[in-house]
This record gives C-alpha cells, sequence and structure tokens, in this order.
C-alpha cells in the first residue's frame, strides 16, 4: 500500500476544498433561483416577507446586488447591504404592484464558476432566461447573463457578496402562450 506523503495530501485537500466551494456556490445560485419563482415553490414558505427572509439568508451582510447596462441599470439599480437589498426584495413582491406576477420560472445554464486558490471565495457566470406572466395577460420572455461573487463567511456558509445581472434580451410573448399553471406549487409539500 502506498503512503501519501504530507504534500500529496495537502493537495488533495486542496482540490477537495476547491470542488466543495463549487458545490456550495451551485447550491447557492440555484436555490437563489428557485426562491425567486411565481409562485415560490419553497415548501412551508407561506408568504412573500418569509420568502424574502430565506433568499436574505443566501447574502453576506456587505453584500451588493445589481442590475447594470443599458435596460437594467435604471429597471433594478443598485442596492448595497442586507438592509438595502432587503428593502429591493420588498419592493418587488410587496403586494402593491399591478397587474400581479403569477408565473415566472428561472431556468439557468452555461455555468462557470472560479474558486480561489485559497478555496475562501469564489465567482461565477451563468444565463438564466425566465418567462413572465402578469395578472393582467401580458407576458415576456426575459433573458440575463449573471456575474456573481461568493464568500465563505466566518460561520462557515457560503454567501453572495456581489450579485450582478444585465439583460441579454426582453421578448413580448402572446397572453395564450400558457395555458395550464399553478396558482401556488405543491411541489415539496409531504
Amino acid at each position: 500500500m502506498h503512503n501519501m506523503t504530507d504534500d500529496q495530501f495537502s493537495a488533495l485537500e486542496a482540490r477537495i476544498a476547491v470542488l466543495e466551494a463549487e458545490a456550495e456556490v451551485r447550491r447557492i445560485q440555484a436555490r437563489y433561483m428557485f426562491l425567486c419563482d411565481t409562485p415560490n415553490p419553497e415548501f412551508g414558505s407561506n408568504d412573500d416577507a418569509d420568502r424574502i427572509d430565506r433568499i436574505m439568508e443566501l447574502f453576506a451582510p456587505e453584500a451588493v446586488w445589481e442590475g447594470v447596462g443599458e435596460y437594467y441599470d435604471g429597471q433594478f439599480g443598485r442596492a448595497e447591504g442586507w438592509d438595502a437589498i432587503k428593502a429591493h426584495f420588498q419592493n418587488f413582491w410587496g403586494g402593491k404592484t399591478d397587474p400581479q406576477l403569477i408565473l415566472n420560472c428561472h431556468y439557468l445554464t452555461s455555468e462557470q464558476i472560479r474558486v480561489a486558490p485559497d478555496a475562501m471565495t469564489a465567482e461565477g457566470n451563468w444565463v438564466h432566461m425566465q418567462p413572465w406572466l402578469f395578472s393582467d395577460g401580458k407576458a415576456m420572455l426575459r433573458s440575463s447573463r449573471l456575474y456573481n461573487k461568493f464568500r465563505k463567511c466566518d460561520d462557515g456558509q457560503w454567501r453572495f457578496i456581489q450579485n450582478r445581472t444585465e439583460n441579454v434580451f426582453i421578448a413580448p410573448l402572446p397572453a395564450t402562450w400558457a395555458s395550464d399553471y399553478p396558482s401556488q406549487s405543491v411541489l415539496m409539500n409531504p
């Protein structure tokens, strides 16, 4: 049986740390998109305030959320810090919008994750598409590029430190494009 040297063991530990970091970044990004879907598919999340609290668990206190580029800069703007990001989501899901968003589902693709050599920070790029349907029948298909940064926090959990989105395109959809969709998700109900 071959015994590992200290250097070999350290190299293996470093490789495992990178793989674990990639898995955590992937999990956070997917969870964020899942929690942003409408209707909200998260079991036990009864209202938008709870949904927002669950989303905020994914962000570090110093995080920045921003829409950039000619279409998203003015529409989404920039929120710096936990309180400002939470206020951004409260404005979006505050129940004050008319028409109401009744369907939105995020589809992620083109993943690229890069982990720093110390496996304490990472960044990633994705492309996502999402159909939107509103209560007045208006509908659109939106696609964005994402460039996000993450760090392993003091409690050992990975969180967003930057969530940056740029428009690829927005395309109107006919009001009848979706004929069957749920008013609420029961996917994860026991």
